[in-house]
């Protein structure tokens, strides 16, 4: 099947949203489909984007910057994506996240809106309702079964007979190659290594982690990612020495970070940023490095969400904490530290959950209409 994935932000960039696409759009070429990307000017420089991201196949990816015109710049792109996907051929389905140029391209195929918050702009809401009543629109997908609720709820035409089929599909993670390197971390050598990775917006429980590596100074504490806007803020703010910042890497480079932490830490808080440090998506979160923590197979202690509770089993597969409980966080480090056969456990079972379940490849196959037209609104 020929499709084209369309691509609001920037490629290549320092956010996990292009992440999620680019690991989709590999997918999708694993899958034996013929995919081309559409994406904005990136925000970081990368000879190579498919090695920036690391992903097996060299699909096409198209870059269209926006005109700085308010809103009919956005118009603007959209189009010209629509008349380069019209020059390209025929296409048999249209994928994406970019809401301007899914509209633009109604009627060149099929189309499928995958989307991860309710938009919390009034004009964004409007398009949406207008993407929701083409006949072109096929499928919604959304990557958890909260977020499916809270579309079927709040959109009527999500819910009547011959609407698009609404699916909620998690995030995901490629099972990493057997043998690798393993990074050299600053700090004690024998000391354990407790790692985080991801942004450093509000929300994603930094405060935690600092609380953590004072109240445990015989661990080190790792933290990898962030722009360099947020890294400044938390370097300038005291800490303890057993913290130690990476800032960010190339996705392609995080596999040795993620082979030499003892265990990792999802400490989400009760609100948590998008990019920018804006909104609140702690209702719909289905972090990324999540899945990778357990495709990676490592022992995890993350925040007891809801939402979490989706993939997380506490005492299974991980272990749960109040996101605010830094006394149980502080227990659960103590606990795992003095425990690597429960440590070894809790990663194996993660890793099995993910390579059963919750593989980039798995997911491509849950994404895609189904060819008997079968509906699963909401399901899982």
């Amino acid at each position: 099947m020929r499709i084209v994935y369309l691509h609001a932000c920037e490629i290549p960039s320092v956010f996990a949203n292009g992440v999620h696409v680019m690991r989709m759009c590999d997918a999708f070429a694993d899958a034996g489909h013929d995919i081309t990307l559409y994406a904005a000017t990136g925000n970081v420089s990368a000879e190579d984007v498919h090695a920036y991201y690391g992903t097996r196949n060299r699909f096409p990816v198209r870059i269209f910057g926006t005109p700085r015109v308010p809103v009919l710049g956005l118009w603007i792109r959209a189009w010209r994506i629509r008349r380069a996907v019209r020059r390209s051929g025929a296409v048999d389905l249209v994928y994406g996240r970019d809401l301007y140029a899914l509209l633009a391209a109604a009627g060149l195929a099929p189309l499928v809106y995958e989307t991860h918050l309710l938009r919390p702009r009034r004009g964004q809401r409007a398009l949406e309702r207008v993407l929701f009543r083409l006949p072109g629109l096929i499928r919604v997908v959304t990557v958890t079964q909260a977020l499916a609720r809270d579309y079927l709820r709040t959109v009527p035409r999500l819910r009547r007979p011959g609407g698009p089929e609404v699916v909620s599909v998690p995030d995901c993670a490629d099972l990493p190659a057997a043998t690798g390197t393993t990074a050299t971390l600053p700090g004690r050598p024998d000391a354990l290594k407790v790692g985080y990775v991801g942004h450093l917006y509000p929300g994603r429980g930094i405060d935690v982690v600092f609380d953590l590596a004072a109240s445990l100074p015989e661990a080190d504490f790792h933290l990898v990612g962030g722009t360099d806007e947020d890294l400044a803020h938390w370097r300038g703010r005291p800490r303890t020495p057993n913290v130690y910042f990476h800032g960010h890497l190339p996705p392609a480079e995080l596999h040795p970070y993620y082979r030499a932490f003892d265990l990792v830490l999802a400490p989400y808080q009760r609100r948590v940023a998008v990019a920018g440090g804006m909104g609140d998506i702690s209702r719909w979160i289905s972090p990324m490095k999540l899945f990778e923590y357990m495709a990676h197979g490592k022992a995890i202690i993350a925040s007891d969400l809801p939402v979490l509770r989706e993939v997380l089993t506490d005492g299974v597969n991980c272990l749960l904490c109040r996101p605010e409980d830094v006394a149980a966080w502080t227990a659960a480090v103590r606990r795992l530290a003095d425990a690597p056969e429960e440590r070894a456990a809790l990663g194996e079972t993660a890793e099995r959950v993910l390579s059963g379940e919750y593989t980039w490849r798995a997911r491509v196959d849950r994404v895609l209409p189904r060819s008997d037209g079968a509906s699963a609104r909401g399901g899982a």
